[in-house]
């Protein structure tokens, strides 16, 4: 027998098949961690690394005072991995053990979030391989909290932005909102750079199981949330303003109305309120005719609010005083054939400029207005502001208005009354800040700057003026418009107790294809106190249904310029009022 041969023979063998499979592993090994290493960390990273976007706040819409208007909550999305997605043990308090199907978990997460069982069951199970999948969006705090409490293994949770308007529709028309496909109107569009965050990035580590490994998570690009847009506006004048033109535009069948409060000083608009407005919160239950801010984009012919620019232009130019006398029937044939009227019938009357700004004469104004020629009054119209956009960034919300260059023979009268020429409600509140400020018109101003994370301000407008009328010219017509309140038909409506008050009435005529219609524009602006105003307030209803006159809006302005100089403790006038004379 040879049995050692043969023992020698097997050891043989099994050395070099003991060789061979160590070089194997070897050749494998030296393949892994040198010649592909590389290429499958990168493979490894990618099926254990999971990239999240970090979401941040969009900036903070706020009024003078800090009153937010529009600002960035927390919601919360649940997600799952699809490819892990199955059947788990659950151990409740009492240490017992129920394995949960993946339709047990399905049920229980919309028992939750109020979804459809179904559909749950589908997103999570429609798509195995995938490793991502959106069960549902924009949880608030406390449901997410709920989900959180199913503890299922497989599902995740994303923090997301979403806008909210906490006052409604309060400003609704200024701020605008945010649709899914980013800002769609107002401040929320226009003020976009100053409003926009930068999102980020994050990654974390995952076992085979899906679950995250503790302490993997690493920022790969740091959020930035937006900037604070800082308003002039003042929230509760805004919110009474708004009420106030609401009420009266409902009760006279009013299709719209608009107030502007000016402070006089430095041009800031202190409330702008349009009727109806937009409720972000619910921007589909709004018509789309009312979904941006009228007061910007829908001028007017605004009618007899204009004699008062028109009064300053003669002063200025030297052409007329507060004493000039004009014969003024109630209808007057032009020189040109074409006739002016005044709204109501009267006998001739003996009227200086002052009176014909009190009595709201068509006629007397255009028969002293002439005396001053046509592209002289352009020009001051330009300097007023006409014709132009405002220097507030409202985007393609804003409009320049109607303000024709050369005028035929009919509408080179009517312009001085406010026909055949349209303005916005904000370039009125233009022309009274101008007159009010002793003639120096200022950019009106909606937002004072942009306040970024470190404090400091950043695209503060310009508070540059312009002259446009002299000084004493400017007084002189504001002490004129004084008389529309002692005395004027309105002057009972117009009082206010403590304190002197220059206004202008007007009842505008409302064109439809180049005719005009029995609709009006009726509006009240006026200044107060008048010795030295500090705000500038005018209300306009459009289209109303009954009470087609200025005495419409009399009430409301008298109600909302009340509130102002209460609001803002302006202290009462201490002299009288002396208005020059009326008649001659």
């Amino acid at each position: 027998m040879n049995y050692p041969r043969r023992s020698r023979r097997r050891l043989v063998l099994a050395i070099v098949v003991s060789f061979a499979i160590v070089a194997v592993f070897a050749v494998r090994l030296v393949d892994i961690q040198i010649v592909r290493a590389d290429e499958l960390n990168k493979d490894s990273l990618s099926r254990r690394a999971i990239a999240v976007t970090s979401y941040a706040p969009r900036g903070d819409i706020v009024d003078a005072n800090g009153v937010i208007l529009a600002s960035s909550v927390n919601r919360y999305w649940v997600t799952a991995s699809p490819r892990n997605v199955g059947s788990f043990d659950r151990v409740d308090k009492n240490k017992v053990k129920t394995t949960v199907s993946v339709m047990d978990a399905a049920n229980q997460i919309a028992g939750v979030t109020k979804q459809n069982p179904a559909t749950v069951y589908l997103t999570l199970t429609k798509d195995p391989n995938s490793n991502y999948t959106v069960v549902t969006k924009d949880l608030d705090t406390a449901t997410m909290r709920a989900v959180r409490a199913l503890k299922i293994p497989w599902i995740y949770f994303e923090t997301h932005s979403k806008r909210t308007y906490p006052n409604g529709s309060v400003a609704g028309n200024l701020i605008g909102f945010v649709g899914t496909d980013g800002p769609q109107a107002g401040l929320e569009a226009a003020e976009n750079k100053c409003l926009s965050s930068t999102n980020g990035s994050i990654s974390y580590e995952q076992g085979a199981d899906g679950v995250q490994i503790p302490g993997s998570t690493v920022t790969t690009k740091a959020a930035k949330p937006g900037g604070t847009l800082k308003t002039t506006i003042d929230y509760d004048l805004q919110w009474f303003s708004q009420q106030a033109i609401a009420e009266q535009a409902m009760a006279i069948g009013a299709k719209s109305a608009t107030v502007s409060v000016t402070r006089i000083k430095d041009g800031h608009l202190m409330a702008l309120a349009d009727w109806p407005s937009v409720d972000p919160n619910d921007v589909n239950g709004t018509p789309v005719e009312n979904l941006g801010a009228l007061s910007f984009s829908t001028p007017y012919e605004p009618g007899s609010t204009f004699k008062a620019m028109t009064a300053a232009m003669l002063i200025d130019s030297g052409t007329a005083n507060p004493l000039t006398q004009a014969t003024v029937p109630a209808r007057w044939t032009t020189p040109e054939g074409g006739f002016i009227r005044d709204a109501t019938g009267h006998p001739t009357e003996r009227l200086t400029l002052t009176g014909v700004l009190q009595q709201s004469s068509n006629v007397g104004i255009s028969m002293i207005g002439s005396r001053l020629a046509p592209s002289v009054r352009y020009d001051y119209m330009r300097k007023f502001g006409l014709g132009e956009k405002t220097a507030i960034n409202m985007g393609g919300e804003q409009s320049a208005g109607i303000l024709a260059k050369t005028w035929d023979d009919q509408t080179k009268y009517n312009v001085m009354y406010g026909q055949g020429v349209s303005a916005t409600a904000v370039q009125m509140a233009g022309i009274y800040q101008t007159i009010g400020n002793n003639g120096v018109r200022l950019p009106l101003t909606l937002v004072e700057g942009c306040q970024q994370a470190d404090g400091t301000m950043t695209d503060v407008p310009s508070t540059t003026g312009v002259r446009v009328v002299s000084d004493q010219a400017a007084k002189t017509v504001v002490n004129m418009l004084e008389s529309v309140v002692t005395g004027g038909e309105l002057s009972k409506s117009l009082k206010i107790a403590g304190y002197r008050v220059a206004a202008k009435s007007g009842t505008a005529e409302v064109a439809v294809n180049g005719r005009y219609t029995g609709d009006r524009v009726v509006s009240v602006a006026g200044l107060a106190p008048a010795e030295d105003p500090q705000y500038a307030v005018i209300v306009t209803f459009t289209k109303p249904a009954i009470m087609k006159s200025s005495a419409a809006a009399a009430p409301t302005f008298h109600k909302i310029m009340s509130e102002v100089l209460t609001k803002y403790r302006v202290p009462p006038s201490t002299t009288p009022s002396t208005s020059p004379a009326t008649t001659w």
